[in-house]
């Protein structure tokens, strides 16, 4: 019997082989991969298996990872020390960390490289868990998807209603998940 993520990355390569339909609203050119938070590690090992993927099958590839944003931001601020002897006063900055990842984002949709069949990949969003939510992010960047923003999920996906990392409270978006659950993909 396959892995869990022998399995997702089976499904992965027949769904972007499926001819794209071009005139698609942003939020509907986005896909989830979502799979248990304990395969993170594996996945991460797995990313150039994805990228080959793609690539077979027709479409450009470009990776953003998000993984070491919040540090880099964080390295970023004059004040930073204070922050890690009160942290709830970082709350007041966390609008602008949003806009950082957000711009982070929307710079890797809008490069000479990601055009209309080009998958834009994005890894490391449970880095920022707690700090802004992916929907926020997605919403954001959503009129900049030329091709196709592919977001690693490390959470679960029910009745359209995804949870990052187990999380208690979800939301309700209108991504296409490709999962390694029978049945779950659309």
């Amino acid at each position: 019997m396959s892995s869990r993520v022998d399995r997702l990355m089976q499904r992965y390569e027949r769904f972007v082989e499926l001819p794209w339909e071009r005139r698609l609203a942003g939020a509907q050119r986005v896909w989830f991969v979502v799979y248990d938070k304990t395969d993170e590690r594996r996945i991460r090992a797995r990313n150039d298996e994805f990228a080959i993927a793609t690539t077979r099958a027709g479409h450009g590839w470009k990776l953003c990872d998000l993984t070491d944003s919040f540090p880099r931001w964080m390295a970023g601020q004059d004040y930073r020390e204070s922050y890690f002897e009160d942290p709830e006063s970082l709350a007041l900055l966390l609008p602008e960390l949003h806009e950082t990842v957000v711009d982070q984002v929307r710079e890797a949709l809008e490069a000479d490289a990601a055009g209309p069949d080009t998958v834009v990949a994005v890894m490391g969003i449970s880095s920022l868990f707690g700090f802004t939510s992916v929907s926020r992010v997605v919403n954001a960047v959503s009129g900049c998807i030329r091709g196709r923003l592919r977001v690693f999920f490390p959470g679960e996906h029910e009745d359209n209603n995804y949870r990052l990392l187990d999380a208690r409270d979800g939301w309700n978006y209108m991504a296409v998940p490709i999962t390694a659950h029978d049945g779950a993909d659309r």
